[in-house]
Formats: C-alpha cells, structure tokens, sequence
C-alpha cells in the first residue's frame, strides 16, 4: 500500500449503474479480496505466466494481476487497445482497482505495454483461472451442497476480421506484401532495386480492379457471351503475368542481395517467402477456374492469407448465407455459468460432444445432465455420454423408434429440451460481450480471444450475483428500519 492508494476491499463500486463496468469490477473486486481465491489465481499466474518471460531483463511492464484486469476488460467490453488505453490512464473506479492512488495519478500506461503484458495470457492459464472463477460462483448460488450441474451445449460462429475473400483479391493481398516487404528489406540493406515499388504495387492494383470489374454478360446472343468471356479471360491472364514477372524478380533480388541486416534481413525473407507461397497458390487457382474453366474444390481454398485457420461456415441462418471465421462450442449450466469452450478448427458438432463433456465432468463431477440440439446427434454419441451423464438430452434426427419416442416424451426430457434455448442467452451475451468478431491475429490470438471472453463473462456473472445479494441485503436492513 502506498500513500493515497485505496485498498481494494474499500472501492466503492456503484450497485445501481446499468453499464456492464460495475458487475465486472465487483466480480474482480471479490477474487482480490477473497484470500483463498485470490492466492490460488495468483499462484496460476505466477506459475504459468513469469516462466515465459525473460528473467535476466526482468518484466518493466505490469503486475500479473493488472494484466488479467485489463485482459478481461478488454474483450469483455468489446474494447480495442486503443480505448482501453484511454480508459486505463483517465477511469478513476479502474486505476482504483489497479492500485493506483494520489501519489501516481500521473502514471500512464502506454499502447503497446498493453499489448505485449496481456498476450502473455494463454488460453491454458484463462482455462485454470475460469475453474476457479465458476467453483466460486456455485458457492455463491446453490442452495445446498449436493445440487446438481445440468448443462447446455450449443456451438456457434466467432468471425475473424477478414474482407469476403475472393481469388483475385487474395492475390493482391499476397502482391501487396511482397512488393512492400521486398522494397523495405532492400532499404534496410541498401540495396536499390525497388525504389519503384508504389508503383509496381499501383501497377498489380490497376490490373486487379479491371478484373474485378469485368462481369458475365447476361445478354441472350452466344457471340455478345463469347466476347465478354475473351475480356475477362484477357483481363485475369495479364493480371496474373504481371504477378508472376514481380515474383520472379524478388525471387531473384532475395538470391542476389547482400544480406547485412542480421536477424531482421532474415525475418522479412522468411515473410516473403511465405507471402510468395500464397501468390503463387492463388495465381494456379486462377487460371484453372477463369482460363481452363475448372471448379476449384473447397478444400484447396484458402479464405484469407492473413488469417488462414479462417472457415468458410453456412449453417443456413435466415439472411447470413455465409460466416468466415471458427465454430466455439460452449457448456453452459443451470445458473448461467460456462463451465468449458472449445474451438473448433475442422470440426462438426457431433466430433465435439464427447470431448466438450468429458472435460466439463472433470472439471464438475457434479454434472449429471446435458442438454444438445439435432446437430451433435450421432449413434455413437448417444452411447458414450451415457458414460458421463446420467441424463443425456440428445435428440436423434430421423425417424423414431417406439423406444425413443418413449424417451424424447418423457417429461424430464421435455423439460430439459425447453430450457435448453437459454443457450442461446449465454451466445448472444458473450457476442454482446466481445466474442462477435475476433480482432487478434493468428490461431493462438483467436483462442487467447475466446478464452478471456468466457472468463470476463463468468467473472462478469459473479458480479452480478455479488450485487444482486448485497442488494437484497441493504433492502432488507431498509425494510427493518422502516419496521
């Protein structure tokens, strides 16, 4: 504690706001000050988090704890660093909760510290963390100690921040970087082979754009058909002549040139060479499906060459023909709590349910029921989760047997198949809550993302139970006075 510093048991956070700040502070507020708890998410921290780091120049950038703050507000309130920043440096309940007092009111945090101090969470740590954070929240909830987990498991889309992809302008996005990186390794090794590259990159740009805009004629004469067909086949050919003459030459410009730029030199050639990859795979696919007319199977397109653990997703919504991103599937129980997430790179529903319970039952062994649509329905699946639950709510697509009609009509099995459309509740709120598009990079930064975003949601509902009993307790001491 320093002068002027507020202990964090002493924040007051404002019962009544309706913003989603005040019941997230108070979930984080109870973890602190909480001593069991806070040790235990400490220990995690200190455990999985410091190993990671470089000891011999120490860590200059925050405390663990600060770091797991600013990681949930971050998704939680659909935040970019940006904003967070700004609310980091100027919120005054915020710096409170950070610990910082009258004497530092002018201690700043900068943009990229946040960046580099909250990608040292891995989803493994936020997983650990999130145990801890719903044990604690069924404490606060159930009635008596033997009150049993029944759960929901729905699967849904977490777009990543990619444009509609298309073969043309994958294409460009690969020239682009090629012909930028190439032109900045050669300046840094003073090498004056690309001075030009604005405008070889306006080049590649202008015949892009002519392709693009060259469309199907629609007209009923064959010739009229014919001769719009020669243009966009023209137009696609000298678009992708002119990407291969680039390429070539910054293949021989990385033979030729004079590495003296170190390891940085090195890391732009391993870029190029990886973006030269893309542009030559993008190239092969349009002159088979624009030149030699072939149909392109889904499973050699790529969806974004930033992005590339990108899926192309139709799970026929009214209006949304198509998403580009990653299936999560999560587990939600009874009293609004996710007790597990996973995402699905490559997957269908119905490869997922036995993992998604196998891993909540470790977690809770008190859950002895689960809740599924038609989606996770396989033969298979409605015997093995039979091994873990003892009531697996999983209605079967097709045609019922006498038996299964009996068990579909039960009435625990009504019961069940009508709360489990609260799923969805849980969805929308952690779509709400920043997990409707992920804006980090990479597969790692996807998961890290949906990680601390079902973590902020759990610590998120633990303040709302905390502030729904303190509540009910002033009220009550009210109620008495008045009496």
């Amino acid at each position: 504690m320093q002068i002027g510093e507020i202990p964090v048991s002493k924040i007051k956070i404002n019962l009544k706001s309706r913003d989603d700040i005040p019941p997230l502070l108070l979930g984080l507020q109870h973890i602190y000050t909480s001593p069991k708890l806070r040790d235990v998410v400490f220990e995690i921290l200190k455990t999985k988090v410091l190993p990671n780091t470089d000891h011999q120049n120490g860590r200059p950038g925050m405390d663990l704890w600060k770091i797991l703050i600013f990681g949930v507000l971050r998704v939680n309130l659909n935040w970019d660093y940006d904003r967070l920043e700004e609310m980091a440096n100027n919120h005054k309940t915020i710096r409170q909760m950070l610990g910082h007092g009258l004497l530092d009111e002018d201690y700043e945090y900068k943009l990229q510290t946040l960046k580099d101090n909250v990608s040292l969470l891995t989803p493994e740590i936020l997983e650990e963390i999130n145990k801890i954070v719903v044990q604690e929240g069924h404490s606060l909830v159930k009635k008596k100690d033997d009150d049993k987990l029944k759960g929901r498991c729905d699967s849904f889309v977490v777009e990543t921040n990619v444009h509609y992809p298309t073969d043309i302008n994958l294409l460009f996005d690969a020239m682009r970087k090629v012909i930028t990186l190439v032109a900045a390794l050669c300046a840094l090794c003073r090498w004056t082979g690309w001075r030009q590259s604005r405008h070889n990159l306006k080049t590649v740009k202008k015949l892009y754009r002519k392709a693009q805009k060259l469309k199907h004629s629609t007209s009923k004469d064959p010739k009229k058909k014919e001769q719009r067909k020669q243009l966009i086949i023209a137009a696609h050919q000298e678009y992708i002549d002119t990407a291969n003459n680039f390429l070539e030459r910054t293949k021989n410009t990385l033979l030729n040139l004079d590495l003296n730029g170190g390891s940085i030199a090195i890391a732009y050639i391993s870029a190029i060479e990886g973006y030269i990859e893309h542009a030559e795979r993008q190239i092969d696919q349009i002159r088979r499906r624009v030149i030699k007319g072939e149909k392109i199977p889904h499973n050699e397109k790529v969806f974004s060459i930033f992005e590339p653990h990108t899926e192309w997703i139709s799970k026929g919504k009214a209006g949304v023909p198509v998403e580009l991103g990653l299936k999560v599937c999560v587990l939600e129980d009874q009293y609004g709590f996710i007790l597990h997430q996973r995402v699905m790179q490559h997957e269908t529903d119905d490869q997922v349910a036995i993992p998604m319970v196998e891993k909540s039952k470790k977690y809770y062994p008190d859950l002895t029921s689960c809740s599924f649509d038609k989606g996770f329905h396989s033969p298979q699946n409605q015997q093995d989760l039979l091994e873990y639950l003892d009531l697996v709510v999983l209605p079967k697509k097709g045609k019922l047997s006498q038996k299964e009609k009996k068990k579909e009509h039960s009435e625990e099995f009504i019961k069940a198949r009508h709360q489990h459309s609260a799923v969805e509740s849980a969805i929308n709120a952690l779509e709400v809550h920043g997990l409707d598009r992920c804006p980090d990079h990479g597969i790692d930064g996807f998961k890290r993302y949906v990680s601390l975003a079902v973590l902020g949601r759990n610590i998120q509902q633990l303040g709302v139970k905390l502030r729904q009993n303190e509540l009910e307790h002033l009220r009550q001491e009210e109620l008495d006075a008045a009496a």
